[in-house]
């Protein structure tokens, strides 16, 4: 576990790199015998109705979470979840937020949802993401949807979320706030880094032209930088930041996008290469369990 700003560049035989990654590492699931009970603790969880969130919210559930915010654009999907996290810990409060992370109006709204509705807040997990397979741009915004999404959008919900964390814990026992990151930030080449300014370079394929597996880094790449950096402005007493890269998991949605030959070739790929679900969630759990004040600003994986 090293801080972001101070990993080395990825070595030549990053295959190598991979296969030790997702074959010879053992990611242990979480039990009650190696975690502490989270009996009174409060968890949100973005994008939790389904892949990597669900199943991370099952493993908290197991450890025994008692109040659960599942946040997710789609209602009605998200009480479809809830039904069944129920059956892992029925005395557990499983409460479903409306958050669209392509509306700042909804990012805001459910903001203050939490400010007024919750009285703690132990555990945030920001593990909504996208990874589309062509070009698009999010209506409310303009903005390309991947750097949208998983940069803009994961951004300002931190930065709203921070004062709020901070209020709602203490320093002997502060918030732990997780934001899921990937290691394809360090293979992008970002040919457009120059550019002034940055962020609607993206919007314009004359400008930056349209690459799905590049975009993709980039806009993993981004908030990295940014968290790594913001987190030399925030006390880790106040609130412990992290990033963790669940490594490549099959089972997540993630490239429910691809269609034809791309899709039937991702499938291929992730059910040769993935990792369990259950396994992947349990990166999300020990990042945010498994350490303490030293894994501020840090990137795990």
């Amino acid at each position: 576990m090293v801080a972001s700003k101070d990993l080395p560049p990825l070595p030549k035989n990053f295959g190598k790199v991979f296969w030790n990654n997702q074959f010879k590492v053992k990611i242990e699931l979480p039990t009650p015998s190696k975690f502490p009970s989270l009996k009174g603790k409060v968890a949100i969880i973005t994008g939790s109705n389904t892949g990597l969130g669900f199943e991370s919210a099952k493993q908290l559930l197991t450890l025994g979470l008692s109040h659960l915010i599942v946040a997710v654009r789609s209602t009605r999907k998200g009480k479809d979840a809830a039904s069944q996290l129920t059956l892992v810990n029925p005395s557990a409060t499983i409460s479903v937020w409306p958050l669209d992370m392509g509306s700042y109006d909804s990012i805001q709204t459910f903001v203050r949802k939490c400010d007024t509705e919750l009285s703690r807040i132990d555990y945030t997990i920001l593990n909504s993401g996208v990874a589309p397979v062509s070009f698009s741009t999010t209506p409310s915004t303009g903005h390309e949807t991947a750097i949208q999404v998983n940069h803009i959008s994961t951004i300002l919900l931190t930065i709203l979320l921070l004062p709020i964390l901070k209020a709602k814990s203490t320093r002997d026992n502060p918030a732990r706030l997780t934001v899921v990151n990937s290691l394809t930030a360090h293979l992008c080449k970002f040919p457009n880094q120059n550019q002034r300014p940055l962020l609607p370079s993206f919007d314009n394929t004359k400008i930056t032209p349209w690459d799905a597996e590049e975009r993709y880094g980039v806009s993993k790449l981004l908030p990295q930088l940014f968290l790594a950096k913001l987190a030399e402005h925030i006390k880790s007493e106040d609130v412990v930041i992290n990033m963790v890269d669940p490594g490549l998991t099959k089972g997540t949605g993630l490239a429910r996008d691809a269609k034809g030959v791309i899709w039937a070739a991702s499938k291929a790929f992730f059910a040769i290469a993935g990792r369990p679900v259950d396994r992947g969630a349990a990166t999300y759990v020990d990042a945010l369990l498994g350490h303490g004040k030293e894994s501020h600003g840090c990137f795990l994986m």
